[in-house]
C-alpha cells in the first residue's frame, strides 16, 4: 500500500475512533446564549429551514464537508453519504483530490453523481497543490467529478507537522492561485481552512479577489494537527501536541467572517454536532454549518441509517432552536437575541465586531 493510501485510511480510523480534538473548548460556541421566547406564536410545520448555498437552494443550511477520497474504503463513504445529502436536500463535499495527481484510478472514489444526480457537491484541492497542478488541471479534477463548486484548503498548521518531502514548506503565492482558480472557474469557488480558522484579514483579501464563500472551519471540532501528531513522532509529533489547538475558535470567525463579508456565503465548521450548535452558528452570522466527523462516526457505526439518523436528530435540534427563539426562518434566527460568555465576548470586542 503507498504512503498516501495509507495516511488517508490512517485519517478514517482516527477520525473515527481516535483523540483528535484540542480538549480545550467546542469552537466557544458554549457561550453563545440564545434567548428564549416562551410564547413563539409558531407551529412547527410553519418553520422554514431552507438557505442559500452560493448558485444553489438546500432544504436545510447544512453540509457534510469533506473528509476523504482515495481508498475503496472512502469512495464507499462519499457515494453512500452524498446519496443522504441529496435525499435530504444539503450539500456535500469530497474530501482532497490531491491524490488523484499520482493516483488516477483514485477519481472512482470522489465520483458520486451517478448515484446522487442532484447533490450539491463540491470538489476539494490544497491550494499550494493547486499552485503546482495550474488551473487548467484543477478545472479538470472539479469536470472530473461534476462538481458544481471547488473548495480550495488552507491548511498550513496541518502540513508544519508533517515530516518528508510530500509536505508543504512554502505557502507564497496561494492569493495569486486563489485568483486564477475564481476566474477559470467563473467564481464557484469556496475558501476553506481545515480546523485552525480564517482571520478578518484573510477573509477580506479573499473578497478582493472575487470570493463569495468561505469556510471558516475554526478550532472546536477535529483538529488535523493533533491527527498529524498521532501519526508521527519526535519533533513533529511533539510540535502537533503543542499546537493542537492552535488558531481561531469557530464561534468568533464566524461572526467576524460576517462581519467584514456581509455579502458572502459563509460556512461555519469546528465544533459543530448538534442541532443547537448549528443553530448558534447560524445566529452568528453563517449561512451553512458544516459537520463532518460526528457524521462520520454515526455511518462507522450503523452503516447509512446511522448517518441518515444522526442528521435526523441534527435537523429535529435546529427546529427546536428555531422554534423556542421565536425564529420562523434562517434570517430570522440571525436576528435573535443572544448573550455572549466572557471568551467569546473578549474575541468579538478586541476584534471590533462588538463595538
Amino acid at each position: 500500500m503507498s504512503d498516501i493510501y495509507k495516511r488517508k485510511l490512517d485519517h478514517i480510523e482516527l477520525c473515527t475512533n481516535g483523540d483528535v480534538e484540542n480538549g480545550v473548548h467546542r469552537g466557544l460556541f458554549e457561550e453563545v446564549h440564545l434567548l428564549h421566547d416562551a410564547l413563539p406564536e409558531l407551529a412547527m410545520d410553519e418553520l422554514d429551514l431552507q438557505a442559500k448555498f452560493l448558485d444553489h437552494q438546500l432544504s436545510a443550511p447544512l453540509m457534510i464537508t469533506g473528509m476523504t477520497g482515495g481508498p475503496a474504503e472512502a469512495g464507499e463513504i462519499n457515494r453512500g453519504l452524498a446519496i443522504l445529502c441529496a435525499d435530504m436536500g444539503i450539500a456535500f463535499g469530497v474530501g482532497s483530490q490531491r491524490i488523484v495527481a499520482r493516483a488516477p484510478e483514485s477519481t472512482e472514489t470522489f465520483r458520486v453523481r451517478s448515484v446522487a444526480p442532484n447533490v450539491v457537491l463540491i470538489g476539494n484541492i490544497g491550494v499550494m497543490q493547486a499552485k503546482a497542478l495550474g488551473a487548467a488541471r484543477v478545472l479538470e479534477l472539479v469536470m472530473a467529478i461534476e462538481a458544481d463548486y471547488l473548495a480550495v484548503h488552507l491548511n498550513p498548521a496541518m502540513e508544519l507537522v508533517q515530516p518528508g518531502t510530500d509536505a508543504d514548506r512554502d505557502f507564497r503565492g496561494g492569493y495569486d492561485t486563489i485568483g486564477h482558480l475564481v476566474d477559470a472557474l467563473g467564481g464557484r469557488v469556496l475558501i476553506k481552512e481545515c480546523g485552525t480558522g480564517l482571520s478578518p484579514k484573510v477573509v477580506r483579501r479573499l473578497m478582493g479577489l472575487g470570493v463569495r464563500a468561505v469556510d471558516v472551519s475554526g478550532v472546536g471540532g477535529t483538529s488535523w494537527i493533533k491527527v498529524e501528531a498521532l501519526r508521527n513522532e519526535g519533533m513533529h509529533g511533539r510540535l502537533g501536541k503543542t499546537f493542537a489547538a492552535w488558531g481561531l475558535p469557530t464561534a468568533p470567525a464566524t461572526a467576524m467572517a460576517r462581519s467584514v463579508a456581509p455579502d458572502a456565503t459563509i460556512v461555519a465548521s469546528g465544533g459543530i454536532d448538534n442541532g443547537l450548535t448549528a443553530a448558534r452558528a447560524l445566529a452568528l452570522g453563517a449561512s451553512v454549518a458544516g459537520l463532518a466527523r460526528p457524521v462520520l462516526q454515526a455511518w462507522q457505526r450503523e452503516g447509512a441509517a446511522g448517518a441518515y439518523g444522526f442528521l435526523s436528530e441534527v435537523l429535529a435540534g435546529l427546529r427546536m432552536a428555531m422554534m423556542l427563539t421565536g425564529s420562523r426562518s434562517v434570517a430570522d434566527l440571525r436576528d435573535t437575541p443572544r448573550v455572549y460568555g466572557p471568551n467569546l465576548h473578549g474575541w468579538l470586542q478586541q476584534t471590533g465586531v462588538l463595538r
